[in-house]
């Protein structure tokens, strides 16, 4: 089979109209949904884009791969969806950007380029289009091409977008060039399209500019009284805090909703082109996001801190050889960790013991697994803008260490726990929007010892299934190392 693994960046996991949004409409994505399977309370275990993307692109969590931040090197001995695809004999493809740092301990020069970004690309992935800020002009060139004055930098040809056509967009411009890309292949593809919107700036290509009426549109959950001191530091923020005049917020969702519905216009495109080319049906399709966004919600913009816009991503799967799914919405808690592990069992790769997910075909064959997950978890740190001033002695002075955050999201409770102690939790069954507390002692430990019963149960465990003895088989003699399979 082929595989097209597509990712949306900063994509809300509520703005499909498939699962019931008042706003959005997005008919290619909620076709794709009802030929495949829509996992509806689907969650990325990390923000920003490269701690994201790295627990998508390995299948393990933030405190495993370590990832933190963008700029935060990979690790090299991951295992990782490209080079899995290459063992199987793929040569898996990249269009648009993966957003990993290459591991310094594998460079040598230290004048190579490579380690002065965070844009890297994952190992294991061919370049087919560089759409990170190191290649985007090849985009902008085309646009000149047609006609049009476009700034020098990237951000300012993206917030111009608007004033050209939708077909000049950054979105199409990626499509064409996978569009040509296929039209050389002659056996079996993987190809990885990393779409940038609806990334900011909030600025719709075309005619999407104008697709919504700002003054028609939801306006965002208000921050509640009662904030953690975190919140309050992102409150402060510039490039966090959401503005706080109506009219400025109306137009950012505008805009956003607007690059939603361009790229669900191009998920159109793609099954257009896979139909004519007669592959719809040779083809495994998985759509989903690194991470969400804020949007306004709790008085913030973008993709950070505990309240679960940041993670809440979409995530489509369609299998054209699995049918007994098609349709079916899912409504059992997934992560973006449970990707990897079940795109190896679709393409009959084993499944690594590096990897932390746990594979979702069941639920494409039409059944629920009776052992599946009851909370969904994720991690932000923010570190890298709390420096402390003073001297930093290592290893005595751990502070940065407790600028840390982990989430247990259940059906009926929200619990974080802070590095330093401190906590929240959330009753969910009483008010969704996570702005109603429960300082219930029962509600709450329950809650911490779940989360610390996870962290022990999701403990590395790439070598601990093996013992030096009878020629380093141990305990699970039918499965080799390398990569270790569980």
């Amino acid at each position: 089979m082929n595989l097209l693994f597509v990712t949306l960046d900063q994509y809300r996991g509520d703005c499909l109209s498939l699962l019931g949004h008042e706003v959005v409409r997005t008919p290619s994505m909620d076709a794709l949904g009802r030929e495949g399977v829509c996992f509806s309370r689907h969650y990325s275990q990390a923000a920003p884009c490269a701690p994201g993307r790295a627990c998508l692109y390995t299948g393990t969590y933030q405190m495993h791969n370590r990832v933190l931040a963008n700029g935060t090197p990979l690790d090299d001995r991951l295992d990782n969806v490209a080079r899995m695809a290459r063992r199987l004999g793929y040569e898996p493809t990249l269009f648009g950007y993966s957003d990993q740092g290459v591991d310094p301990r594998l460079v040598s020069d230290r004048g190579d380029p490579r380690l002065s970004t965070y844009e890297g690309v994952l190992p294991g992935l061919t370049v087919g289009l560089d759409l990170s800020s190191h290649g985007w002009q090849v985009w902008r060139e085309h646009v000149v091409a047609a006609g049009y004055d476009v700034p020098a930098t990237m951000d300012g040809a993206l917030s111009t977008e608007p004033e050209r056509p939708e077909h000049l967009g950054i979105s199409a411009f990626l499509t064409d060039s996978f569009a040509a890309w296929l039209h050389r292949q002659d056996r079996q593809w993987f190809a990885h399209l990393s779409y940038l919107r609806p990334h900011p700036p909030y600025a719709a290509a075309g005619r999407f500019a104008r697709e919504y009426d700002p003054d028609e549109l939801d306006l965002p959950v208000a921050a509640g009284p009662d904030r953690h001191p975190f919140h309050e530091l992102a409150l402060a923020l510039p490039f966090t805090a959401a503005p706080t005049g109506e009219r400025e917020m109306r137009r950012i969702r505008s805009q956003y909703y607007g690059m939603v519905a361009n790229v669900d216009e191009e998920m159109g495109r793609l099954r257009s082109l896979l139909e004519a080319s007669g592959q719809w049906e040779e083809t495994i399709v998985v759509v989903t996001a690194d991470h969400g966004e804020q949007l306004g919600d709790h008085g913030l913009l973008g993709k950070l801190g505990f309240f679960e816009q940041s993670y809440h991503v979409p995530a489509i799967v369609r299998d054209p050889s699995r049918r007994g799914g098609h349709g079916l919405v899912v409504k059992e808690l997934t992560e973006a960790v449970d990707l990897l592990p079940t795109i190896c069992e679709l393409l009959g790769a084993p499944v690594g013991a590096q990897l932390d997910g746990l594979p979702l075909t069941a639920y494409l064959d039409g059944s629920t697994p009776p052992w599946w997950r009851s909370a969904a978890t994720w991690e932000f740190d923010w570190s890298f803008i709390t420096v402390p001033a003073g001297p930093f002695e290592w290893p005595w002075d751990r502070r940065l260490d407790r600028d840390h955050l982990t989430v247990r999201r259940s059906a009926t409770e929200a619990y974080v726990h802070f590095g330093d102690g401190s906590w929240r939790c959330y009753d969910l069954a009483a008010d969704p929007t996570w702005r109603t507390e429960t300082t219930d002692p029962g509600v709450v430990l329950s809650a911490a010892q779940a989360m610390l019963a996870w962290r022990e149960e999701n403990a590395d465990r790439t070598l601990t299934g093996f013992l030096l003895q009878d020629g380093g088989t141990g305990r699970w003699p039918e499965h080799s190392i390398g990569p270790a399979s569980r």
